[in-house]
């Protein structure tokens, strides 16, 4: 299957799921985190949840970090450049949905991709190898090549992973694990 076809393929396995379905499955995936040794560094990167396209709930995971008094580190996107930009997320952080129906920081106190040190990253489908499909913009592509070397990727995915490896470019950048409601792969 091309890019585009896997893409389809998982828009619409999406928007089979209920919202029940989405809370079930985005907890579920939530706890396996808590299995993983993650939880020992200061600034994590969460994507908020983008309900319109039925993306995992983050919320669980916005959670844990906070009960762990860890710096959680929201994103802005540019859709000029595909580029994002990076906020901590604090007690005054104002977030407003964006044309894309994306939930932003209008501003806040700017981070750097090299000070984060964990990134959950939102994702359609993965394979057996670590790679991952996306939107196709390329904005995490961007995002995580700005990262250091160490930063731990890790999707976030309703679905177990394509049997298939999916062709890549030298511009993607493959996930450490990728976590779905029952399991959790490392790469």
């Amino acid at each position: 299957m091309t890019k585009s076809e896997l893409r389809n393929k998982y828009k619409k396995l999406r928007q089979k799921l209920t919202l029940e379905d989405i809370e079930e499955k985005s907890l579920a995936i939530a706890n396996k985190l808590l299995k993983l040794n993650i939880w020992q560094y200061s600034f994590y990167h969460v994507f908020l949840s983008i309900e319109t396209q039925k993306e995992v709930n983050t919320d669980y995971i916005l959670n844990i970090l906070s009960g762990k008094d860890k710096h959680i580190v929201i994103s802005k996107s540019n859709f000029s450049d595909y580029s994002m930009s990076h906020f901590l997320l604090t007690d005054n952080t104002k977030l407003k949905i964006n044309a894309y129906n994306i939930p932003e920081p209008i501003d806040g106190i700017p981070i750097s991709p090299e000070q984060l040190d964990v990134v959950f990253i939102p994702l359609l489908g993965f394979d057996i190898t670590g790679n991952r499909i996306g939107y196709g913009k390329g904005f995490y592509d961007r995002f995580l090549s700005k990262c250091k070397p160490e930063t731990l990727k890790i999707g976030l995915s309703f679905f177990e992973a394509e049997p298939e490896k999916f062709t890549s470019t030298e511009n993607d950048i493959k996930l450490d694990f990728c976590i779905t409601p029952s399991k959790i792969y490392q790469f």
